[in-house]
């Protein structure tokens, strides 16, 4: 394995045309699951974007576990700690969407298996390449392990609380068919 260096002036493990073809994918995969993230947490719960947008940072997800896992492979000694988080937002990630697959009641599971996944991978990304940003440069290394955390776990309370609340909590909802009667709907004469 070829030793570490920089490339597009970024700081990568290795130069080596393996690691760099999968570092590519890597990436793209994170940003895409980065911003259909936050598209499907910000999307009107069970409409086609938030269902959409879920689909895709799933596959994305997946796909970043996966690269990541091949990367650590390559870099074990200094790289496993990635391949630990790579598996907690897979694992997540993986609880969510099997959740509302089944039709579990309540959107609990969904909301935090997602909402972790989320904070995982956001915490990966910190803490390998936190170092290597600018104003990130100046924090203490434990701050990129407990930052990412401690701003999302509020925020995933928050959602997880509104959609305990919400009259549709149990996902999304199907328009009753023309002259059905609704349980504890008035009936008409």
């Amino acid at each position: 394995m070829a030793n570490a260096s920089r490339v597009l002036g970024d700081q990568v493990g290795s130069t080596a045309s393996a690691f760099l073809a999968i570092l590519a994918v890597h990436v793209i995969a994170g940003l895409t699951a980065v911003i259909t993230g936050a598209a499907a947490a910000l999307a009107r719960k069970g409409s086609p974007r938030h269902i959409r947008a879920g689909r895709w940072y799933y596959r994305a997800i997946t796909t970043v576990f996966a690269t990541a896992t091949a990367l650590a492979a390559m870099r074990w000694s200094q790289d496993w700690y990635l391949f630990i988080l790579g598996a907690v937002a897979f694992t997540a990630a993986t609880i969510g969407y099997l959740h509302r697959r089944r039709h579990r009641p309540g959107d609990t599971g969904h909301i935090a298996g997602m909402g972790i996944a989320y904070t995982a991978m956001l915490t990966a990304f910190y803490v390998d390449n936190g170092p290597h940003l600018p104003l990130w440069d100046r924090l203490p290394t434990l701050a990129f392990w407990i930052l990412p955390a401690a701003i999302a776990a509020p925020i995933i309370t928050r959602a997880i609380l509104r959609a305990r609340k919400s009259p549709q909590a149990s996902g999304p909802q199907v328009p009753p068919a023309a002259g059905s009667r609704q349980p504890g709907s008035p009936t008409h004469r």
